[in-house]
């Protein structure tokens, strides 16, 4: 169902800072940084082998990032799987009984389809599923 993971998404208070400690401390190389205002956030993704991480800061303490921010602190937000076809992957994880907060895919970071399912019904994680646009 799932190609490979494709990045861990990790809430952060001040993007520039974390940026910093990521970029300098773990040698990790910055991709790609991107505001998505839809959902609140302003992302940077930084390359791990094949794979990314994903700092989140929120543009406000009402969006989702912010809420999570304010309840948990920062750390860990998500884990995303990429696929092929989200919309056959979604109706078949629903099939199974997972409860999904994104019935139908929203657009994500370099304009990938993405859509999140409830932790409650997800192993206690935030889970992202990720098609990424052509060319990513």
């Amino acid at each position: 169902m799932f190609n490979r993971l494709d990045h861990i998404g990790v809430a952060v208070e001040d993007l520039d800072a974390s940026l910093a400690l990521y970029e300098r401390d773990y040698g990790m190389t910055l991709v790609h940084r991107e505001t998505i205002a839809e959902q609140g956030v302003e992302a940077a993704l930084l390359d791990v082998g094949e794979n990314h991480i994903e700092l989140l800061a929120a543009t406000g303490p009402d969006t989702p990032v912010g809420k999570f921010i304010a309840k948990k602190g920062p750390g860990m937000h998500h884990v995303a799987y990429q696929v092929d076809d989200i919309e056959s992957t979604l109706a078949a994880l629903k099939q199974s009984g997972l409860r999904l907060i994104d019935e139908t895919p929203r657009i994500g970071i370099r304009n990938s389809r993405v859509a999140f399912l409830h932790p409650k019904t997800a192993g206690g994680l935030l889970t992202e599923i990720v098609q990424p646009a052509e060319g990513h």
